[in-house]
Formats: structure tokens, C-alpha cells, sequence
């Protein structure tokens, strides 16, 4: 029977992509490894976080500016009120460029230290979020990589707040994506990474910050996110764009050294962005409340129970993804059973790749029907009908 279920399933997904293969873009073209300069990238969709293309994305590789992604979504997250006001002590003295030139005794608030962190890269910003966030550099480090870690960027090391190059600090295309991912979906940082300028005053100056992402003026849809560079990591680039619904994360690390390097990040990021939107689209694979699949009960009067989708499931396809579905759902279930229980999983393949799990949910509550519970009911509407005469 569980057979059975099994290969209606995956007829009916072969059916699903024939119809749905003829609205997505069919002229695809792969983009090979060596047409990008970039020694680790990765293209993710935002919305599933599945990885539409690749080179070298799991490699350790030190990540410069882009650091500055995971320092300014933790202190917005930290902190309850952007407007609070920074007092800048004499530890800012000699942090090297790009910086504000803050100077001590200077009086900021922590929303203006942002967009000059994100804005314009701005290491003694950094330096001066990171000490007032977490009372050091050191701990605002450390508290930083936990947070990378649960978000699920596992192979990530802060040493720094602003991307200086530092003992092991690193991570890989594929961890700086997850980051950005995350980020994203946070209001105030979208705000601030998508403002072109912003001018300030604090007690000592004043301030006129730009926004130093090319890809905003250059590329349609583009709504994001940071620039990097130093000597260790070469040229990176972190981008994100959005086109009809579909939101894409490009990362590149190390795409270059030199002016060449400088314009590489941006050309590398076009073509993988360009190479995503051209080529991908989303489609809805399941509907929420869909039946999965249909399960003998056992002690009831209603014989079987459907099993349903708990959600609908939306991912990015492009003309030659192959999908393979596996129900892990039990032979048979004992009643009583309770409406909306989980009691299997969809397991989704891409490629043999796994890409989602949904849950399996009862459709309906089924009770339990045997002697023992009928001679129950049986009592129970005795004892009701004595106690009513």
C-alpha cells in the first residue's frame, strides 16, 4: 500500500512538471565556473534559501567589508532604539580606512553609525557598534559567530567587527548567503542598506555618507547589500535583487586584486544575478491541505485517514530540474486521532539533492471504535438516561 501511495505521487509530480515545464523559461543557459573571477560564490533564492548555482561556495575564504552584514543585523536586532546616542571613547584612535574619522568625545546616534557602516564601510563605525553592543570588540565577535552559527552559518569565524583581516576570521560564499538571507528580512537593515544618501550632525561635525553600492544604479531590481575588500580576500561583493517576486542573494569572494579586481565583483555579480532571473522561476509544487496520501485506521469506523500538507511549498525551477518526492507515513494508525497531528513528513529532491521537508497532518478527528470503548458509551448513556428520569 505505502508503495502504492509512493508511485501516485511521483506520477502525479511527472504530470505536474510537464504542465508547468512550458512556463518556465526554456532557454536556459548554463553559466560555467570559469566565466566568474570569484574564487568562492553561490546564487540562493531568498524565499526557499535553495542554491541555484555554485563555484567553490563551501570554501573557507576570508570575507572583508561583508562582515559588516552580520555587525549591523546584530545591532539592530540588540539594540531596542536606533536613536540612542554613542559616546565615542579614545580606542577609535588609529583604525584604518575607509572610516568616518570619528574622534573621542564625539556624540552619535547608533542609527548614523549604521548607514556609515553600511553606507560607505566604515570601520570606526563598526569598532564603536561593536563596544557598545557587547561592552568589547572581542565579545561582540564572539556573540556575533554564535548568532552566524544558529542562523545555520557554520563555517564562519568573526575576528573582527568591520572585515579586517585577523588570525582565522572567515567564512564561505555559502555562510555569508545565510547571513544576508536572514538580514533581508528585517525591515530597518532593508532601509538602511537601499538609502543612496543621508547627511548628520553630531557635537563635533558634520557628515555627508553615500551609498557605495554600484549595483543599485546599475542593476534593475537591486536592493542590496555590501561591498569588501582587503589585501587577504581580494574584491567581494555581497547583492541581492528582486524581480516579479523573486528575490536573489548573489555572493562573490575574492573575485580580484587591482582595478581588475574592483570591476570584477560587479561584472561576476551581474552575470550570476542575470544568469538566476533569466533562467528560474517559482512554481507551486503542493498546495497547503493537499492530499499526500491516503492511511488505513485501525479500531474505528472510518477505515482510512487522508494525510494533508501542512503548508504550501514554492521553489525556484528552471527547464531541467528534475523533483522526486519521499512520504515517510506509517503502514497503518491506531485511533483515536486528532485533527491537524503530524504523522509523516514529504521529503522534497531536487536534483537528488534535498531540498524541503513538509509536514504530513491529519485532515479530520477519527474516534476510537472497539469493545472496551463501546461498552464505555454504552455506561455513559445509561448513567444519562437515569439521571435525566
Amino acid at each position: 500500500m505505502k508503495f502504492l501511495k509512493l508511485k501516485f505521487l511521483m506520477f502525479y509530480i511527472f504530470i505536474f512538471l510537464l504542465l508547468i515545464k512550458k512556463n518556465i523559461i526554456a532557454s536556459e543557459k548554463f553559466l560555467k565556473s570559469n566565466e566568474i573571477f570569484a574564487i568562492g560564490s553561490v546564487l540562493m533564492d531568498s524565499y526557499s534559501g535553495r542554491i541555484l548555482w555554485e563555484k567553490n561556495y563551501k570554501k573557507p575564504l576570508a570575507m572583508a567589508s561583508t562582515t559588516k552584514i552580520m555587525t549591523a543585523i546584530f545591532a539592530i536586532e540588540k539594540s531596542k532604539n536606533l536613536d540612542k546616542i554613542i559616546c565615542i571613547d579614545k580606542s577609535i584612535i588609529g583604525i584604518p580606512k575607509v572610516k568616518m574619522d570619528l574622534v573621542p568625545g564625539e556624540k552619535i546616534e547608533l542609527r548614523n553609525l549604521l548607514y556609515a557602516l553600511m553606507l560607505q564601510s566604515s570601520n570606526d563605525a563598526a569598532v564603536a557598534i561593536a563596544k557598545n553592543i557587547s561592552g568589547s570588540v572581542d565579545k561582540f565577535c564572539e556573540d556575533i559567530t554564535k548568532k552566524a552559527k544558529k542562523i545555520g552559518a557554520e563555517n564562519t569565524v568573526f575576528k573582527t567587527p568591520n572585515g579586517l583581516d585577523k588570525d582565522d576570521h572567515h567564512s564561505t560564499a555559502y555562510d555569508m548567503a545565510k547571513v544576508t538571507r536572514y538580514a533581508l528580512k528585517n525591515k530597518k537593515f532593508i532601509d538602511i542598506i537601499n538609502t543612496p544618501n543621508i547627511s548628520f550632525k553630531t557635537n563635533k561635525k558634520s557628515y555627508l555618507i553615500n551609498n557605495k553600492n554600484r549595483l543599485l544604479k546599475e542593476f534593475k531590481g537591486a536592493n542590496g547589500v555590501k561591498t569588501g575588500f582587503t589585501g587577504k580576500a581580494g574584491n567581494c561583493f555581497v547583492g541581492s535583487a528582486k524581480r516579479n517576486g523573486m528575490q536573489l542573494i548573489s555572493v562573490v569572494l575574492g573575485s580580484g586584486w587591482g582595478n581588475s579586481g574592483r570591476e570584477n565583483k560587479w561584472t561576476d555579480t551581474k552575470k550570476i544575478l542575470n544568469y538566476g532571473f533569466e533562467n528560474f522561476a517559482y512554481k507551486k509544487i503542493f498546495y497547503k491541505n493537499q492530499i499526500a496520501a491516503r492511511v488505513e485506521v485501525l479500531n474505528s469506523r472510518k477505515k482510512t485517514l487522508d494525510l494533508i500538507f501542512n503548508k504550501d511549498l514554492i521553489l525556484p525551477l528552471c527547464d531541467d530540474d528534475k523533483i522526486r518526492v519521499v512520504l515517510k507515513i506509517p503502514d497503518a494508525l491506531d485511533a483515536p486521532i486528532i485533527k491537524n497531528k503530524v504523522l509523516g513528513k514529504a521529503i522534497v529532491f531536487i536534483n537528488n539533492k534535498t531540498i524541503s521537508e513538509l509536514n504530513l497532518i491529519s485532515n479530520q478527528n477519527i474516534a476510537r471504535h472497539d469493545f472496551k470503548n463501546s461498552i464505555k458509551k454504552i455506561f455513559r448513556s445509561w448513567i444519562k438516561i437515569k439521571l435525566e428520569i
